[in-house]
């Protein structure tokens, strides 16, 4: 099969200038807005130890979220094609960033930590071995520098151990 291309477009916009724009480090806000055509504008801005605001989306939650949802969507895909039923799905994720003496900045680790409740006639060990296809099959994963591994918990509906 020829490989296929895919584009996207979005749009960021700051909207932390405060009138006086970036006359001085402490003078502009770290806001920004990311819009794409028929979605719903997320409101982001910095992490808070770089003075962004702490109820907003910054871009490294935004990154671990995409690389967890990227997982989430090729394992319930490949599921659905293995004959897996799942019921429930969560994520919790846990990364290290690491920032060096000149500033810059590095992802050094991106731990998934999937949940999987599947139904009591699906098998669970396939469940569990579907993450390991999941995380091959991840376009943003495998767009990374950095191995996202995963440490799932598949439970059966209505199990008890």
């Amino acid at each position: 099969m020829a490989d296929k291309q895919h584009h996207y477009t979005v749009r960021l916009t700051w909207t932390g200038s405060r009138g006086v724009g970036t006359a001085t480090y402490e003078s502009y806000g770290r806001e920004y807005r990311v819009d794409a055509e028929r979605k719903t504008a997320i409101s982001g801005s910095a992490d808070p130890a770089y003075r962004g605001d702490p109820t907003l989306w910054n871009p490294e939650e935004l990154f671990v979220a995409a690389l967890s949802a990227c997982h989430q969507l090729w394992y319930l895909h490949l599921c659905a094609v293995a004959g897996v039923r799942v019921l429930a799905y969560e994520d919790r994720v846990d990364s290290t960033m690491v920032v060096h003496g000149d500033g810059s900045g590095e992802f050094v680790s991106v731990i998934l930590h999937p949940s999987a409740l599947i139904s009591a006639d699906s098998p669970r060990e396939r469940a569990l071995a579907i993450h390991d296809e999941a995380e091959t099959m991840c376009y943003l994963a495998r767009s990374v520098k950095f191995p996202v591994t995963h440490e799932p918990v598949v439970t059966v509906d209505g199990a008890t151990s």
